[in-house]
């Protein structure tokens, strides 16, 4: 225990960690004061030394093999929120910051996404059953960042608010030719061809994800206004009025930001323009947490806007309007993440425990790295000319009225 004892004697500054070693015998750290206390119990010698090289990812594995135990009430969340208020102690750390200094070196490779590996990354979080998604999303089924109006607004209408947002951003009038990359399960391609009567082309690499879509499309009486698509957004061909990405640049990878956003421009007609809404950090370039990057999106990177917006200078791209969005995603992952805790018997009888405690801790990390982390949401809106977009931001606001206006006369 004493290799891990001076990890944590320096990372736990705030609240409290009690680990229970397989000897019975308890270590204390921390105040107690300031943040929570949790009590964990490790369940073999091993696990000290294992924890003590690589923290976080080994810390995931062992909770999700049994090695690693909650006592006294303590509980996933709760060991990731004391992780989240003492992050600064963590990174600070001599072995910690060499780890670290490691993965930044590597993170081209791990972010490598060729179309092959693309489909292969995407698929393994992705092709789960649309019946455990069902589970802990919301009726839209919409597996994205909401608008919430206020933070205890229900979940369905805040995505609904997203949608809404994003058509008036986009400016859509009937008949557009719109594509969307990355359609996730149709709902953001049903709203455009349902309330803006857009012709929507949907393009994903997920099989699961458009079947379910195509479901949808065709209960929503939209089907013959949207084309979805198994094919990379690099292979995708035509020119739209309108380009849409929702959650998609997340999964393309630092070394092909410019191939993202060259292939946003060629698709772009004349006097069309682009949205992407994406996750991005507001701290400097940086890697992928280790667990995430292994279990939950292999080859996805969020990105420092200093990042996204030199891709978008190399691609001769207009940045016509940026939004951040700092709370939103907290608050949509959030009930997530309660919504699956309250199913967690049922997700877990379907998917296996291993895979609950996996998904559980991943809720949790992602819900917090929103909370207390550098995460956040930004919106941009692209085009080739600089007078694509309406130079004045009322049109937003006025568009917004009319399909909430719209929607409620349906």
């Amino acid at each position: 225990m004493r290799l891990l004892s001076t990890l944590l004697g320096r990372f736990v500054e705030k609240g409290r960690l009690t680990v229970i070693t397989a000897d019975n015998v308890r270590h204390v750290f921390g105040s107690g004061v300031d943040g929570p206390s949790v009590t964990v119990r490790l369940h073999d010698r091993k696990l000290e030394k294992e924890l003590f090289f690589n923290p976080e990812l080994t810390t995931a594995e062992a909770y999700m093999d049994g090695r690693l135990s909650f006592e006294d009430g303590s509980d996933a969340f709760a060991l990731l929120s004391l992780f989240s208020v003492n992050r600064k102690g963590l990174g600070s750390h001599p072995v910690q910051k060499a780890l670290r200094k490691g993965w930044h070196a590597v993170r081209r490779f791990q972010q490598s996404n060729p179309v092959k590996k693309a489909k292969s990354n995407v698929s393994s979080h992705y092709d789960h059953p649309a019946e455990f998604y069902r589970l802990w999303l919301d009726e839209t089924m919409t597996y994205s960042c909401a608008y919430f109006r206020s933070p205890d607004e229900p979940l369905a209408d805040a995505q609904r608010n997203k949608f809404r947002h994003i058509a008036a951003k986009l400016n859509i009038t009937p008949g557009m030719r719109v594509a969307e990359i990355g359609s996730g399960w149709g709902a953001m391609a049903i709203y455009m061809a349902k309330e803006c009567g857009a012709k929507v082309t949907a393009i994903n690499v997920s099989p699961e994800q458009l079947a379910e879509s195509r479901r949808l499309a065709q209960l929503a009486g939209v089907a013959d206004m949207i084309d979805f698509r198994e094919v990379d957004y690099r292979h995708l061909e035509g020119k739209f009025d309108r380009v849409l990405s929702i959650g998609m640049m997340e999964h393309v990878g630092v070394a092909h930001f410019d191939d993202y956003f060259s292939t946003i421009r060629n698709l772009l007609d004349e006097g069309g323009f682009a949205l992407i809404h994406a996750i991005g950090r507001m701290s400097p370039p940086g890697t992928t947490a280790p667990f995430i990057r292994k279990y939950i999106f292999p080859g996805g990177y969020v990105p420092a806007l200093s990042e996204v917006f030199a891709s978008t200078e190399r691609s001769h791209l207009w940045v016509d309007d940026c939004e951040v969005l700092r709370l939103h995603y907290y608050w949509t992952i959030r009930a997530w993440r309660q919504n699956f805790m309250a199913k967690r018997a049922e997700a877990d009888a379907m998917m296996g425990e291993r895979f609950g405690r996996m998904w559980e801790f991943y809720l949790a990390a992602v819900e917090l790295g929103f909370l207390h982390g550098s995460n956040m949401v930004f919106q941009l809106l692209l085009s080739e000319k600089r007078d694509d977009v309406p130079v004045l931001r009322d049109y937003m606001l006025d568009g917004e009225r009319a399909l909430a206006a719209r929607e409620g006369r349906r």
